[in-house]
């Protein structure tokens, strides 16, 4: 009988029996679920079992939170509930069963751009940078450019139109190469048909326009014609060639004997999508661009521009949290690719600046609360540089009228924004660096944009707070005070003790835990993860990494790891206390790609000794962050602890977790003394 059998059965009955399970998996400390009718399952009863910490649903999955004895709980359950466990992907595809059109489309678009984002930002800094060189009249009585009176400069920019060429240009290469990878077939024939797109022997995308239609190039057949046209910058005829591809592929592999497959699949596959892509798809999907982005376009510049303005600022943080506001990646590109550049993406920027200024607000209304502080400023600055998350998950979304406060100043500064036709050259990074992606032209005008998104919400958000919420701040801060330091008056951990049953308690007698990697210590609510930062696991402590290796901040035992992930892993101290090492959010997804263990499980380690290995260009590249987190998932013997956060440290030297020695460790060492 498996330790967990009568909790497992319990569980089994609360989500409602066999039947209502399609599909099961568990990562680190979570089971996860894909339940057929997910209003079966009975969320307070199942929070209410001692083996459970918590649950909350995400993407289609009920996930159950058991800690770091998921493994054992899991193979009780699957052994009870008479069913097979699946792989992490399986239950991801499943739980599409739980999601409506929308949501799956929405979900494909994110995890086809989710890769392609890094290389589009960096496009777009350095067209912004290139904005600033060539196109800035700030020489000779405002009549020439860095690049008219420097040569050097102009070689600079020249050399980065390459690098810009590569990103924009050719972004239907790595829109194919995304949705096959995203869909399982064969990456390199994603690759080919891209470039297939962008071919140097097709006429140019941006060519077009200003091409006579018989000057055309074509492909001449005898009874028919096709044009010979490249689709660069193109991001919806690279989707349908793309996902035709992909079916192709599926089709020709489920159909042709496996001893011809090599040749038969990859040939049929590729040529197939190949002239679907410009006989039909491409002009089709070009025109469905061409359609969409013409009614943003008209919405941005016509005679209703004002209210467009205004309920695309107001809504667009609302989107963020959704994640509705991913298909914005692809009519920005869209844009671009049609008008040279977009009126769209200046507004995501406003907002996400609007955001960060009612955080702003924030921090002058708990100025004295020193813990609010540690969630908030980090939260403004990271919001500032484009990334809102920990604004409004951490911050904004609790107090709630922050939020609205926000806006209510994008909705302003977006007004002004499409009243002053302000245009980007290109998606950047969406906070205040995103001026450098604004064309020349329009750079006063953004800047006045930036100001009324920078203080209409912070003076919203210091008003509202004042006024409804004035002593919060001041209590608060004195809770704060009275509790920051714990001690109980009598000059530390009680020094007259010192060295009684020491030797008793051998390991769990570290007070001091070491930094387990060097970068920016943060504490859990600016994690964003809706199980580590509400404290579901426990209380804990983040890192920020600046290197590729985790380290153990104290002495202890490896009980246990996820060998077909090796993101994680848990250690049990002398003092009954274990703790939780998690790299990265969501990276079970990655399927250890990228992770390689350097202890065994059941090996004693100290302090310092390497644990895992880890590719922070991987994790980034599948759309995770690299956030490393350490949780006392369970508190055995153990003391208070205290978290230092909000620094920088380096890696087993700087002190991020100091625990107090508990009561029952002073009365055992006592007892082996006297007795």
């Amino acid at each position: 009988m498996g330790k967990y059998e009568e909790d497992a059965k319990e569980l089994l009955g609360l989500v409602g029996g066999k039947g209502n399970i399609a599909a099961v998996s568990h990562c680190m400390t979570r089971m996860r679920f894909v339940l057929n009718e997910p209003a079966k399952a009975d969320v307070k009863k199942i929070e209410a079992m001692k083996a459970v910490k918590g649950s909350f649903t995400q993407s289609g999955q009920f996930q159950v939170i058991i800690g770091n004895t998921v493994a054992d709980f899991y193979n009780d359950f699957v052994a009870v509930a008479g069913i097979e466990g699946v792989s992490k992907d399986a239950v991801k595809q499943a739980a599409k069963q739980n999601q409506n059109v929308l949501q799956r489309i929405v979900t494909a678009l994110a995890e086809i751009f989710a890769p392609l984002i890094p290389a589009i930002i960096t496009g777009g800094l350095i067209l912004g940078f290139r904005n600033c060189i060539d196109s800035l009249y700030l020489f000779e009585n405002g009549t020439k450019t860095l690049c008219d009176i420097s040569q050097f400069w102009a070689g600079i920019d020249s050399f980065l139109w390459l690098i810009g060429e590569a990103v924009f240009h050719m972004l239907p290469v790595g829109i194919c190469w995304s949705v096959t990878k995203k869909m399982g077939t064969t990456q390199m024939l994603g690759i080919v048909l891209g470039l297939t797109l962008v071919s140097g022997q097709l006429l140019n995308a941006y060519a077009v326009a200003g091409t006579a239609a018989g000057d055309i190039p074509v492909w001449n057949f005898g009874g028919f014609q096709v044009n010979m046209i490249g689709y660069q910058a193109q991001v919806i005829p690279a989707i349908l060639a793309a996902f035709t591809l992909v079916y192709l592929e599926r089709f020709f592999r489920k159909i042709t004997p496996q001893v011809v497959s090599m040749i038969v699949v990859p040939f049929c596959s590729l040529l197939l999508a190949v002239i679907a892509a410009h006989f039909i798809l491409g002009p089709v999907g070009w025109k469905i661009g061409s359609v969409i982005s013409s009614v943003v376009y008209a919405g941005i510049t016509g005679s209703f521009k004002v209210i467009f303005g205004a309920v695309f600022g107001f809504v667009y943080a609302p989107l963020v949290i959704t994640g509705l506001h991913h298909m914005s990646n692809a009519i920005d590109l869209q844009l671009i690719a049609d008008y040279g550049g977009t009126m769209l993406w200046p507004m995501i920027a406003l907002s996400n600046i609007a955001q960060g200024s009612a955080v702003l607000g924030m921090i002058a209304l708990q100025k004295k609360d020193a813990e609010a502080q540690e969630v908030n400023v980090p939260a403004c600055i990271s919001c500032y540089l484009g990334v809102t998350e920990p604004a409004i998950f951490g911050v904004n979304l609790k107090f709630a009228y922050p939020f609205i406060c926000g806006m209510i100043g994008s909705a302003c500064a977006a007004v002004v924004c499409v009243a002053t036709g302000t245009t980007a050259n290109a998606i950047g990074v969406g906070g205040l660096p995103g001026i450098l992606s604004i064309q020349p032209k329009y750079m006063v005008s953004f800047a006045i944009c930036m100001a009324i998104a920078a203080g209409v919400p912070f003076i919203l958000t210091f008003m509202v707070g004042k006024k409804k919420f004035a002593g919060t701040a001041q209590a608060q801060a004195a809770r704060s005070a009275f509790s920051v330091d714990g001690n109980d008056g009598n000059g530390g951990e009680g020094n007259s003790d010192k060295g009684d049953g020491q030797k008793n308690d051998v390991k769990s007698s570290a007070k001091e835990w070491k930094a387990f990697l060097s970068g920016r210590a943060i504490s859990l609510k600016e994690v964003g993860d809706g199980v580590f930062s509400e404290g579901v696991m426990g209380e804990g402590v983040a890192i920020i990494p600046e290197n590729n290796i985790l380290y153990a901040p104290v002495d202890g035992t490896i009980a246990i790891l996820m060998e077909d992930s090796r993101h994680a892993c848990g250690m049990r101290l002398g003092n009954g206390m274990e703790i939780l090492l998690h790299v990265g959010i969501d990276t079970v997804d990655m399927k250890g790609d990228g992770f390689e263990y350097l202890v065994k499980e059941g090996e004693d380690v100290a302090a310092g000794t390497p644990l895992i290995r880890f590719d922070r260009d991987k994790i980034k590249a599948a759309g995770h962050p690299d956030t490393t987190v350490c949780i006392i998932t369970e508190q055995g013997n153990g003391g208070k602890a205290s978290f230092h956060t909000g620094i920088d440290v380096v890696a087993g030297k700087t002190v991020v977790v100091s625990v107090e020695r508990s009561s029952k460790a002073h009365a055992r060492g006592r007892f082996a003394k006297n007795f």
